[in-house]
């Protein structure tokens, strides 16, 4: 896999992102989640928060499972970091590994993912089955199953856990905290600061895990087996633990 090229200094990365046309940051109107997008995201936040309590409890996972539950999926709008993503993203890759690039355009293309996903869902859970201000357990996975799309829903828990793993093998390259220094200043000076502050997030979370594999592992299988359990109509879905 290829390097970056050497970065530039401080200095002159300060001055070309905020003096080049193309590079300059263009806030975009914040798109609040509507009322039964919310609803949606609270409740399954609070799922992925219940299913993954022990690695929430653990020292070593637990800021990575946080940064998971946040900033991979997490209930707001990330327009503004997506936006400014594929704005910047050729300029990223002259001091960032080629890996760390790539990881920023997975994460965009999953969060695309999900919106579909979870709008289908919304329309199926509040347009179709009649569900008001309250969802349950069985109004969620009576909704899921409705939707029909399964092969969707599978890629969608195989980028969530390819993108973790970018995450944390980025971590570890030292490349990559001497890049995260170096461009600190500059890149909040020029206004990036969202997608900075992602990166940052990213990168002191993952730090602490030892054992990236295993944590990666415990999110695929559970959600794998939790999306065979909605789909086979399981009367306890959720449940992780072995049979």
């Amino acid at each position: 896999m290829t390097e970056p090229t050497k970065p530039p200094d401080a200095a002159r990365l300060l001055h070309e992102l905020q003096h080049s046309e193309e590079l300059k940051q263009r806030p975009i109107a914040g798109a609040a989640l509507d009322q039964h997008m919310a609803l949606l995201r609270a409740w399954q936040s609070q799922r992925l928060a219940q299913t993954y309590a022990d690695l929430l409890a653990e020292l070593q996972y637990a800021p990575a499972c946080r940064f998971f539950l946040s900033d991979i999926y997490g209930p707001r709008d990330f327009s503004q970091r997506d936006y400014d993503i594929a704005r910047i993203h050729t300029f990223l890759a002259r001091f960032l590994p080629a890996q760390t690039v790539q990881l920023l355009a997975d994460t965009v293309e999953l969060n695309r993912l999900t919106n579909v996903l979870d709008h289908d869902l919304c329309e199926m859970l509040f347009a179709q089955l009649g569900v008001i201000d309250t969802i349950t357990a069985q109004q969620y996975t009576d909704g899921y199953r409705r939707c029909n799309n399964n092969t969707t829903r599978v890629q969608q828990i195989e980028l969530t856990t390819h993108v973790l793993q970018a995450v944390g093998a980025g971590a570890r390259l030292m490349v990559v905290g001497v890049a995260m220094k170096l461009v600190r200043v500059p890149a909040q000076r020029a206004g990036w600061t969202e997608l900075y502050n992602f990166l940052e997030r990213g990168y002191a979370a993952f730090r602490k895990v030892h054992n990236i594999q295993a944590f990666v592992d415990t999110i695929a299988k559970r959600e794998q087996r939790i999306l065979e359990q909605i789909m086979a109509n399981d009367p306890n879905p959720f449940r992780i633990e072995e049979d």
